[in-house]
């Protein structure tokens, strides 16, 4: 039961992107016009895929990101005075789209964007639960991923029939390699918001891997933490985003 909430705190995330993460931009043009706090942008994946096709014909460099070699993690937490009979919760993007841009000159100038589908979240998959210590170790049966999955994408959630995707798109930069901070606008259930995420970035100009974490908030986006009971079980509002992003 409580692995259903924790799957809407995923979708927060994101992932996520999450996820979602290795972003870096500037000044150069933007592949996506962002749209303010809170609006949803309306451009589409193609047009930012043929926004980075013009990228390229500057002379700089674009990336595409590997989902085979990367991963997007999100980790949800139990709460409420019964936590105990609940569980914590790990999802993950094997199939995301994403774009990095490096261009010839000043390298904070980079851009980023990361797209991946709320109904192609992988659930609390065994090998990761595994990884992850006595917090995570418990197997789940497959009805209790399955339920937290129908109840994360539901209406009274993350809504992924109106709003399927998540994105992550750079919006400013700061710092030398390989540390640098990015401001990022995360889009998610609608609603756009911006945040700062540590970035650690290795390989460049000749090949790129990102690394980093940061925290989202499920109320943040219009989402409501799940809880039965009065609040007895729950989940946080709070969840986790790490990712590793390499190119191809």
């Amino acid at each position: 039961m409580i692995g259903i909430s924790a799957l809407q705190t995923m979708g927060t995330a994101l992932l996520a992107a999450g996820a979602m993460g290795s972003l870096l931009s500037c000044t150069l043009p933007n592949p996506l016009s962002g749209a303010p706090t809170g609006q949803a942008s309306s451009q589409t994946w193609d047009g930012i895929a043929r926004a980075y096709d013009d990228l390229r014909q500057t002379g700089g460099k674009v990336f595409v990101l590997d989902p085979a070699s990367s991963n997007v993690r999100i980790y949800a937490f139990r709460a409420g005075p019964a936590a105990k009979l609940g569980h914590n919760h790990v999802l993950s993007a094997p199939a995301f789209s994403g774009y990095f841009y490096l261009p010839q000159a000043v390298a904070s100038n980079a851009k980023f964007d990361l797209e991946f589908r709320l109904d192609k979240l992988e659930i609390d998959n065994p090998a990761l639960r595994l990884l992850l210590g006595s917090g995570f170790s418990s197997e789940l049966p497959q009805e209790a991923i399955d339920g937290t999955r129908d109840h994360m994408l539901g209406e009274d959630n993350l809504q992924a029939e109106k709003f399927p995707f998540v994105r992550i798109h750079s919006v400013q930069i700061s710092g030398e390699s390989p540390k640098y901070a990015a401001k990022v606008a995360v889009e998610l259930h609608g609603q756009t918001r911006e945040m700062w995420v540590p970035l650690d970035v290795q390989g460049l100009p000749d090949k790129l891997s990102v690394t980093g974490s940061f925290v989202l908030r499920q109320t943040d986006f219009g989402a409501k933490p799940y809880s039965v009971l009065g609040g007895l079980i729950a989940v946080q509002d709070e969840v986790v985003v790490e990712f590793n992003l390499v190119s191809r």
